[in-house]
């Protein structure tokens, strides 16, 4: 928690009114890379070694984690390598650039970024930093969880009771299930990419169908969780959710109405779960809105409601 209050003030907690109930909202996009990513990845950066350091770091991501590991490797001055989906936003790869990192392009349904990752470490020892596969880039990720605590303790007349959040690899799911004992831990995947969910429900890792639907939250679009992630969720007794494109837009137009913020669908996930009515609110439920980087063109398209 300190090396991340050292880097990065607190992200703005913000009260939502819903039906005569509040929600409150982390607003974890505002972070400076646009997603809570920049926490895990700062926290397993500095913990490299000087010889680590020296070699580089390998990282896969859609663009959120890719931020964050280029945004720490730029300031410890590490080179930087990451793994990205050759269908990712535009502006998480043009963002990604910017920060200096050099980027290796897959096929998201053909190729195992993983086993890419793996070879490209191999071939010039660098560590990997994984997205959510890594201990240290857990523990990063659950200071969100204790800065969230702390500040409802302040506004909200206690600790949350519940937190709702998107849930990808379940990084930063089992990362709040560590930082937050006491509350409810609900992860919320798209519908069709709910191998978390359906994991958690089986009690064994499960990976996602074959053939998945097509899904604007690109965020959430992990093949299979770790059995890190896995062993920390499960000993928990979490159970997830799932959401509907409908849903996520309808929330993202919602953030966007009534909290003035810019979130991308795999960071409005968790918002669109509890507007849904598929996890209860309670007046200290905790929703984390985990980013915001999303392509102007498709975000100004999607502003306009729905017929």
């Amino acid at each position: 928690m300190q090396k991340i209050a050292a880097l990065l003030p607190p992200t703005p907690l913000l009260p939502l009114d819903v039906d005569g109930l509040t929600i409150w909202c982390k607003a974890e996009c505002l972070q400076p890379v646009g997603a809570f990513k920049i926490r895990g990845a700062w926290h397993r950066m500095t913990d490299l070694s000087d010889e680590e350091r020296a070699r580089g770091v390998v990282a896969v991501s859609s663009g959120n984690h890719a931020q964050g590991v280029a945004w720490a490797a730029q300031r410890l001055g590490v080179a930087a390598t990451i793994v990205m989906p050759s269908d990712a936003p535009q502006v998480k790869l043009d963002a990604t650039h910017a920060l200096g990192a050099q980027i290796v392009l897959y096929e998201r349904m053909r190729e195992s970024r993983d086993a890419i990752a793996a070879a490209l470490c191999s071939g010039i020892g660098a560590t990997l930093v994984h997205a959510y596969g890594d201990p240290w880039v857990i523990e990063g990720q659950g200071t969100a969880g204790l800065e969230l605590a702390a500040q409802m303790e302040r506004w909200a007349g206690g600790a949350p009771t519940r937190i709702v959040c998107p849930c990808g690899g379940g990084g930063l799911t089992a990362g709040l299930a560590l930082a937050c004992p006491e509350a409810e831990i609900r992860p919320v995947e798209p519908a069709g990419w709910d191998d978390v969910t359906r994991s958690l429900a089986a009690g064994t890792i499960l990976p996602i169908d074959a053939d998945p639907p097509p899904t604007a939250c690109d965020a959430l679009q992990t093949t299979a969780t770790y059995p890190i992630n896995f062993a920390v969720m499960q000993a928990r007794g979490i159970a997830g959710t799932t959401v509907t494109e409908r849903e996520v837009r309808d929330a993202q137009r919602l953030a966007f109405a009534r909290l003035r913020l810019v979130v991308e669908p795999g960071g409005a996930a968790a918002l669109a779960a509890v507007l849904a009515g598929k996890v209860p609110a309670d007046g200290r439920t905790a929703v984390i809105l985990s980013g915001g980087n999303v392509d102007p063109a498709a975000f100004a398209q999607m502003i306009p409601t729905e017929k």
